[in-house]
C-alpha cells in the first residue's frame, strides 16, 4: 500500500553468460484503433522540473468501451535524445499506490543518457489519487487509538471482525458501480489504453511489488505489445492473495530479528543489550506498556506495530526506529515515538485513499475463505511463530472475508510468447518473498534472474546498489539481460551495507535522508504494505 504518511554499494560476483537483445524500438500503431492523443501540460516541481502532466480516458468496464469512462491521471519526463525508445511506463505497486510521483524519479535515477531515450510515465491507477472517481471507503479508518490486534479473547476478536466488516459493508454502499471494475485486469487494460494514447505500438514498463503481479498481467494480455519489461521484488502469482499474506507474515517476523540483532550489535548506540532476543524481548514489553497507556495518547499497540512494520521494507529506517524505541525504554520518553509514528505509522487521505483501493483489488482479484473459522485456525497458528505482524494482517485483509463483490479467479501469468525480461530479486524480502520471484522467473521463459544476496529490502532497484543498477541500465539501453549456466539465478549481486547509527542513543524523527538518498526516496514512493 502507499506510504501511511502520505502516499547497496558492494558490487557481487555475477554469474557470467549470454546476452540476449530485446526488439526494437517501439512504433506507433499501424492500423490498430487509436486513443485520444495526450495533451500534456508543464507541471514540473523543484525537483523535476521537466516534469509534464496530462490525462486519458478509459472505460470502466473494458468489455463495455462505448459506456461510463473514468479518468487516469499522468506524469512524464520526456525524452530528449535522438535515439527515442518509446514509453516506460512505472508503477511503485500497491495495489493502491500513486505511481504519478514515480516519474520524475526514476528519470533522476537512471542514467543520463538510457533517461534520454525514454519518455518515462507515471501514472495513477484507477481509483487511486488525481486519477477519477478516487476511492475512499471509511475516512480515518485508521485514526488512533485502534483496538490491539492481537486478540486475548473472543471479544477481542469481534471487536476487530466487526470493524473490517463494517468496512466491507460501506465500500458496497458507497461505491456499487466501482468496485466490481476494480481489480488488475481491468488495470492492465488501462495500460493499454495509456500505450495507444501515446501512439506506441509497444510499451516498455517497470513494476515494484505489487507492479510486478500487474506488469506479469499486461503481459499475459497483450504479449505482442511488451517490448521491455522490468519486474522488481516479485509477487508470488501461486498465491494470490490469501497464502501470499501468509507467507509475508513469516518473512516479516524474520525481518523484525533482523532489526533486533542489528539494535544488538549497537548496543553502544542504544543500550537495548548485546543480545538480540532480549531485544526483541524488550520491543514487546515497549509494545505491552503502549497497549496500556499509549505514547502520548497516539501509540497504542496497533500504532506501534504500524510504526515499526517500515523497518522491514527497508533497513535505512532502522537507525531512527531504534532511536524511538531507545528514548522509550531508557528514558521514558514518548515524543521520539510519536515523531516516529507520525512519519512512518500515520495515515491521512492518501493513505484511506490507497487501503480502500488495496482492498477493493486485492478482494476482487480472487478467492479468499468464506469461513472466518479458516481466518482464526491460520492466524493463531502462524502468531505462534511469527507474532511480529501475523494478526494485523489478518485484520488489514480482513475486509475480503465480507466483500460484497463476487471475486474473480486469478490470473495463470505463465508465459512463452514475450522478448526477453529482466526479474530482481532481494533473497530476504520480506514484502515478496525470495520464492515468489523464482516462480515467476519460471513462468516467464526467457526470463533472467538477478538476486540481491542477503538483501531484505523491498524494491531494490535505483536504490543505491551499483550493481543491480547496472544490469538495469543495460537492459533499457541496449535490452541485454544476463544468462547464468545454473541455478535459479541469472547473476549476483552483493547486498547494500546495513545503516550505521546516527549517533549514541539518538532519537532524531526519520526524514527524507535516512538511509542513502535514493533509497529513502524510493521507498517513500514504494511505501508500505505494497
Amino acid at each position: 500500500m502507499t506510504n501511511r504518511s502520505g502516499i547497496l554499494f558492494a558490487v557481487g560476483a555475477t554469474v557470467a553468460g549470454l546476452v540476449t537483445a530485446a526488439p526494437s524500438p517501439a512504433s506507433a500503431d499501424g492500423g490498430a484503433q487509436r486513443a485520444a492523443s495526450l495533451k500534456w501540460t508543464d507541471c514540473g516541481t523543484p525537483s523535476y522540473p521537466t516534469l509534464q502532466c496530462a490525462s486519458v480516458h478509459a472505460p470502466l468496464d473494458h468489455d463495455d468501451p462505448s459506456g461510463r469512462e473514468i479518468t487516469l491521471a499522468l506524469t512524464r519526463v520526456p525524452h530528449t535524445a535522438k535515439t527515442f525508445q518509446g514509453p516506460l511506463l512505472v508503477n511503485p505497486g500497491g495495489p493502491g499506490g500513486s505511481g504519478r510521483s514515480m516519474a520524475g524519479f526514476v528519470a533522476a535515477s537512471l542514467p543520463e543518457k538510457v533517461a534520454a531515450q525514454y519518455d518515462v510515465i507515471g501514472f495513477d491507477p484507477r481509483g487511486v489519487g488525481r486519477s477519477r472517481p478516487a476511492l475512499d471507503c471509511v475516512p480515518k479508518y485508521f485514526d488512533p487509538v485502534r483496538p490491539d490486534p492481537v486478540p486475548h479473547s473472543l471479544r477481542d476478536e469481534r471487536t476487530n471482525r466487526n470493524r473490517a466488516r463494517a468496512f466491507a459493508a460501506s465500500c458496497g454502499e458507497k461505491y456499487p458501480d466501482l468496485l466490481p471494475y476494480m481489480d488488475t485486469v481491468s488495470t492492465a487494460k488501462d495500460l493499454d489504453v495509456i500505450r495507444r494514447a501515446t501512439g506506441s505500438r509497444q510499451l516498455n514498463y517497470l513494476g515494484y511489488s505489487y507492479g510486478t503481479y500487474l506488469g506479469a498481467v499486461y503481459a499475459k494480455l497483450f504479449p505482442d505489445r511488451v517490448r521491455r519489461l522490468v519486474l522488481d521484488s516479485n509477487v508470488d502469482p501461486e498465491g494470490v492473495w490469501y497464502e501470499d499474506n501468509i507467507s509475508q507474515d513469516y518473512a516479516f517476523d524474520t525481518r523484525h530479528k533482523a532489526f533486533a540483532a542489528w539494535v544488538a550489535e549497537h548496543d553502544g548506540a542504544y543500550g537495548l543489550g548485546s543480545d538480540p532476543a532480549r531485544v526483541e524481548a524488550a520491543w514487546y514489553r515497549m509494545r505491552e506498556a503502549v497497549k496500556k497507556h499509549p505514547a502520548g495518547g497516539k501509540v497504542g499497540a496497533g500504532e506501534l506495530d504500524d510504526t515499526f512494520l517500515p523497518g522491514g521494507y527497508y533497513n535505512g529506517y532502522w537507525p531512527t526506529l531504534a532511536g524511538a524505541f531507545a528514548a522509550y525504554v531508557n528514558d521514558k520518553d514518548d515524543k521520539a515515538l510519536v515523531k516516529a509514528y507520525e512519519r512512518f505509522g500515520a495515515v491521512d487521505a492518501e493513505g484511506d485513499n490507497g487501503y480502500s483501493v488495496y482492498s477493493a483489488v486485492q478482494c476482487r482479484d480472487a478467492q479468499w475463505p468464506g469461513d472466518w473459522n479458516v481466518w482464526r485456525s491460520d492466524s493463531r497458528r502462524v502468531h505462534a511463530k511469527a507474532p511480529f505482524m501475523t494478526w494485523g494482517n489478518t485484520w488489514y485483509n480482513a475486509p475480503c472475508a465480507d466483500w460484497p463483490v463476487e471475486p474473480l479467479n486469478p490470473v495463470r501469468v505463465s508465459n512463452r510468447a514475450l522478448p526477453p525480461t529482466l526479474l530482481f530479486q532481494a533473497t530476504d524480502d520480506a514484502a515478496t518473498p525470495y520464492e515468489g520471484g523464482v516462480t515467476l522467473h519460471r513462468k516467464l521463459k526467457g526470463s533472467s534472474l538477478v538476486v540481491e544476496q542477503g538483501g531484505g529490502n523491498h524494491g531494490v532497484t535505483l536504490s543505491g546498489n551499483d550493481c543491480l543498477d547496472r544490469y538495469l541500465a543495460d537492459y533499457l539501453a541496449k535490452g541485454t539481460v544476463p544468462r547464468g549456466r545454473s541455478g535459479d539465478a541469472d547473476a549476483v549481486c552483493a547486498k547494500t551495507p546495513d545503516p550505521e547509527p546516527k549517533a549514541a542513543k539518538s532519537a532524531r524523527p526519520a526524514s527524507r535522508t535516512d538511509g542513502n538518498d535514493r533509497g529513502s526516496t524510493l521507498h517513500g514512493l514504494l511505501g508500505f504494505r505494497g
